[in-house]
Formats: C-alpha cells, sequence, structure tokens
C-alpha cells in the first residue's frame, strides 16, 4: 500500500489576488494616514479676514516630537504692511508678550505714518508645562486693522524643551505643493485654496460685542472640532472597510487551496 500526498499548488492567478490585496491595505495605510499628517501643521483661524477688520485669529500648535515639549511659540507679525494694535488672549500655562519695535521703513496706514508697530507675539510655557507628545494648543491674538493686501505670511517659531526650534516660515509655492514646513497664511483679497478649509470660518471684527465674538470663538473651536472628528470616523471607517474586504478575499482564495488539499491525498492498492 502507497500513500502518496501531493501538496496544492498556489496558481499565478491566486499569487496575483493575494498582491492585489496586500496592494490594498497598503494603499489604505497611505490614504489614512496623509490628512493625518497635514494636519498636524501650525495653521491659523480662520484662514481669511476683511481689510480693515480687527479680527481673533487662533493659532493652533500641534507638537510634533515624541521625545520634547513644546515650551515656547513666537508668532512673527508682518513689518511693510503692519497691524496698527495687537493684543493676545491668556493661555493657562502660558505667559505672553507683544513684542513692539521700529519698522525697516515708515508705513502710511490712513493719516498716520508708522514708524513703529508690534512685530511679534511670543508666549512661554510656565515651569514644567508645555505642549506634549500627541496634544496641541490653541493661542488667539486679536489683530487690526488687517491691511488691505492680497495675503499676509504669518511665521511661526516653535520651541522645544530639548533645545531644538521648528521654523514654520516657508510659503507654498504657486504650484500648491506644500512645503515641509508651511507657514500660517491670512489670505485677505486674494481667494484661499480650494482644500483650505480653516479659511472658510467667519470673521469676527471689533464692530462685534464681546459676548457676539465670544460665541463666534467658541463656535469656530466647536466647528473645527467636529470637523476632525469626522475627518477622523471617515478614515477610520473607510480603512476597516478595505481591510474587511481584504480579509474576505483572502479567505475565498483559501478555500479552493483546502479543498485541493484534501483530494491530493489518496491510497493506492498494488
Amino acid at each position: 500500500m502507497n500513500t502518496r500526498s501531493s501538496a496544492p499548488t498556489r496558481t499565478p492567478s491566486r499569487r496575483a489576488a493575494i498582491g492585489s490585496a496586500a496592494a490594498v491595505l497598503t494603499a489604505v495605510a497611505v490614504l489614512a494616514a496623509a490628512p493625518l499628517a497635514a494636519s498636524a501643521h501650525v495653521h491659523v483661524e480662520p484662514g481669511q479676514a476683511a481689510a480693515g477688520s480687527y479680527s481673533t485669529l487662533t493659532f493652533k500648535v500641534p507638537n510634533e516630537s515624541a521625545t520634547a515639549v513644546t515650551t515656547s511659540v513666537t508668532i512673527d507679525l508682518p513689518a511693510d504692511t503692519p497691524f496698527t494694535s495687537v493684543s493676545y488672549q491668556p493661555v493657562p500655562g502660558w505667559s505672553a508678550k507683544v513684542v513692539t519695535g521700529a519698522l525697516p521703513a515708515p508705513v502710511v496706514s490712513g493719516d498716520v505714518t508708522l514708524t513703529k508697530a508690534p512685530l511679534s507675539v511670543v508666549w512661554t510655557a510656565d515651569a514644567g508645562g508645555g505642549i506634549a507628545d500627541g496634544q496641541f494648543q490653541e493661542f488667539p491674538i486679536s489683530a487690526g486693522a488687517v491691511p488691505d493686501v492680497g495675503s499676509l505670511l504669518l511665521p511661526v517659531h516653535q520651541g522645544y524643551s530639548d533645545g531644538s526650534v521648528v521654523d514654520w516660515t516657508e510659503p507654498t509655492p504657486a504650484s500648491g505643493a506644500e512645503p515641509e514646513h508651511p507657514a500660517p497664511v491670512l489670505y485677505v483679497n486674494d481667494t484661499p485654496p480650494a482644500d483650505d478649509e480653516s479659511a472658510s470660518t467667519p470673521v469676527v471684527t471689533a464692530a462685534a460685542d464681546a459676548g457676539a465674538g465670544a460665541a463666534a470663538d467658541g463656535g469656530s473651536s466647536g466647528s473645527s472640532a467636529s470637523t476632525s472628528a469626522a475627518l477622523g470616523f471617515g478614515i477610520g471607517g473607510f480603512a476597516l472597510g478595505a481591510i474587511a474586504l481584504v480579509v474576505a478575499v483572502i479567505g475565498l482564495l483559501r478555500r479552493p487551496a483546502a479543498a485541493g488539499a484534501s483530494t491530493a491525498s489518496r491510497t493506492d492498492l498494488s
């Protein structure tokens, strides 16, 4: 009595199908990671303001280090088209100051010729505080009058507890390709990019009373949080659905192989 067993072979079509399933998983991982990476940049909300207005601008700063804490945040204000007035909203656990200095050249603003103006706002974390890994902090300022320009670049310098500094100063080129450390942009007369969600946030001006301003700020934060949550759930649902599809495909591919294995072994009598 001879027992012969032949191992099932994996056909080229089966190998191709499994390879396609793996490719789907890779694509899902890339698609899920891309929006999260983009949202980790420092940006300003709202991303658009009307010329002549006094607007509340909130800088959202995430910590991007797994080993260090963000301990300082410095916002550079424009010197060629300066704001005439800048103040900051207190942030618990942080001290802040507006740095005023001489302008490189006099600037005419209405009936006034400015020789000095606010040049930066500096936040410093209290001892033992700061923005830790996986956290972000919002830093609001009131700035005006917004100059009558196309857009304003508002560079941010993010200091870490290990002494390193990340400079969010790179302008986005006309091609739209995002640099590694893009500077926050406030659009005034220029049309913001279609994918800039922050630019659609309502603008708060000095004409509104304090109560309306607080409500508008709260609505902006709530809208941002809702958008982020919706994006996260959408990405998670897409990823889980794709993974379930791949698992189902692999399960179907394994069934014929198992059937082949059970019929491949047979006993011959001689």
